[in-house]
């Protein structure tokens, strides 16, 4: 197939990358403890971690996992955890043992948890003690055998763990009473595979790492087989792309402030920078905006990857112009299309562009990034990274200038686990990938998405992307965020309703209206706006449409 991108790709990049020299992710991480023993991997709350300290426990963690559980190759371990140090201990402990992580989000209702526990089969856990007594509920229903519970302060430095803990189980009581037959805490777990010897279990590309579950917000997740292949695969093709671009710097570090459970912060941060030999910086809790400010203060950092609805957090916080930007190189945005307001606002402000990336949970995630020699804002999603292919297909599979972005490439995943009717309806002939994207290609090779596939609005026949609205309405001053949906209409089939976030109280319905009088087209402009406090979110911060929908 042609491909237009080729011909805009920057200097250096590769068309396609070689097979990565490593056959597991636990081969890269292994590579790592060897490579960067003495560098810091993770800093968290002020404790800092290397990865000899990293190698240390993991492989405690491992052998109490596979000696003292008796886990055998392949079953699953779920993570229920938070940006803390105890969630790259487990990963990597896991791993280690041959077996395959479920990444669970912490916020889940118990009807959720349920849902993913009995689906992947897991037979153990380890979570967080703020969220166990949702485990508590359902627990019975499920497979899981062992449960290993952690505080938030357990792994800081004395006495900042027992203070931490105090006041969040004390003071803030954010830990509530709960029960759970046989549960062993993540320290004593340590302890048990201290002095035990780990035995080798063979990992190769064909292997599940993770079951990555993704659709819960349109019914039940579905749990996507995301293979060491896949996960390798994606991490070099990055690497590739992003080149040199902290060859200038001693060392890199990232702040990693989207959780780890989630598919962009778990390859974009945990997975790329341990192959990179840089250090994380975990924040724990993005949503103390203030306090997440604070942290950055503290810190000189390299790479910093986000939302949309973070960045505009930010940027609208005091303090936020005091934070010291010199040593920034990077600065990616995913999860969501990231506003042309918010991209130059941050760039004023940081000094650096954010560079656009899209991908998906199913894709490992990387599909596409912009280009690093050309990081003028241009609406793009960028272009496919290296080994990786792009069509844009109707809905029988075929070519067309506007429709379904495909993707096919080594980071395509292995199919949804248990689900073959699932998979058979996102996959087609070939090894392409329905991502469920609207969108188009440029003569370039530049992709251009207009909107998830179910949030488009279609007023009079004419099809209408929320994106562009809500890329126009924050544009508006005294605008923080915007969503937009469709609502029934006797007339025009559906009409656009908006909801939007003030800045400043003093925006009123009609100013909003005559602003997207001005910018857009008649059809386009909401005929309902409601003012809100805040409008819902997933866990990294995406605006959940349907859910406004549904109320």
């Amino acid at each position: 197939m042609e491909k237009p991108w080729l011909k805009s790709y920057p200097p250096g990049v590769p068309a396609e990358i070689p097979t990565p020299e490593f056959r597991s992710l636990r081969e890269m991480m292994d590579f790592a403890f060897r490579e960067y023993a003495d560098r810091p991997a993770y800093s968290n709350m002020g404790t800092s971690m290397s990865y000899r300290e990293l190698d240390q426990h993991s492989m405690q963690f491992a052998c109490y996992l596979q000696n003292t559980l008796g886990l055998t190759r392949g079953e699953r371990v779920a993570i229920m955890l938070p940006n803390l140090l105890q969630y790259p201990i487990a990963l990597c402990g896991i791993f280690r043992a041959g077996l395959v992580v479920v990444n669970v989000n912490p916020l889940y209702t118990a009807r959720e948890l349920e849902h993913q526990l009995k689906d992947s089969g897991a037979r153990c856990i380890i979570i967080l003690e703020n969220f166990t007594t949702t485990l508590e509920e359902v627990i019975d229903n499920t497979n899981v055998e062992h449960v290993v519970t952690t505080g938030v302060g357990d792994l800081l430095d004395w006495p900042k763990n027992l203070i931490t803990n105090f006041v969040l189980r004390h003071v803030r009581k954010v830990v509530p009473k709960w029960s759970l037959d046989g549960d062993i805490t993540f320290r004593h777990a340590l302890r048990q595979g201290k002095d035990k010897v780990l035995q080798p279990v063979e990992l190769g590309f064909a292997d599940i790492a993770f079951l990555q579950y993704t659709g819960g917000t349109t019914g039940l997740s579905k749990g996507a087989m995301l293979s060491h292949r896949n996960m390798v695969h994606n991490v070099f093709q990055t690497c590739a792309w992003t080149g040199g671009t902290f060859d200038d710097v001693d060392r890199i570090v990232a702040i990693t402030a989207l959780p780890l459970y989630h598919i962009f912060s778990l390859k974009s941060n945990c997975l790329l920078m341990m192959w990179l030999g840089g250090e994380n910086v975990l924040i724990t809790n993005p949503r103390d905006v203030p306090g997440f400010v604070k942290a950055l203060k503290k810190q000189q950092f390299t790479y910093f990857t986000g939302v949309n609805t973070m960045f505009a957090a930010l940027l609208n916080e005091p303090g936020f112009s005091e934070v010291d930007f010199g040593q920034l190189r990077l600065t990616i945005g995913g999860g969501m299309a990231v506003q042309e307001a918010i991209s130059k606002q941050w760039e004023k402000a940081t000094g650096q562009a954010i560079v656009q990336a899209y991908g998906l949970t199913e894709t490992s995630p990387a599909a596409t990034i912009n280009p690093l020699n050309n990081l003028e804002f241009n609406g793009s999603i960028g272009m496919p990274i290296p080994s990786t292919e792009v069509r844009i297909c109707d809905d029988d599979g075929k070519d067309t200038e506007l429709g379904e972005i495909c993707v096919r490439g080594p980071q395509v995943m292995e199919g949804y686990w248990q689900n073959a009717e699932e998979t058979a309806k996102v996959m087609l002939p070939g090894g392409w990938f329905r991502t469920g994207d609207i969108g188009r290609m440029d003569e370039n090779g530049f992709v251009y998405i207009e909107d998830r596939k179910k949030d488009m609005i279609l007023v009079s026949g004419f099809n209408v992307y929320p994106n562009e609205i809500e890329g126009v309405v924050v544009e508006m001053d005294g605008v923080l965020e915007a969503a937009a949906i469709g609502i029934p209409d006797e007339k025009s089939g559906e009409v656009v309703k908006l909801f939007v976030v003030r800045s400043d109280p003093s925006v009123t319905e009609a100013g909003v209206m005559s602003w997207c009088g001005e910018n857009l087209t008649r059809y386009k402009v909401p005929k309902e706006i409601e003012f809100r406090e805040d409008l819902p979110k997933t866990n990294v911060g995406k605006i959940l449409r349907r859910e406004l929908r549904d109320q």
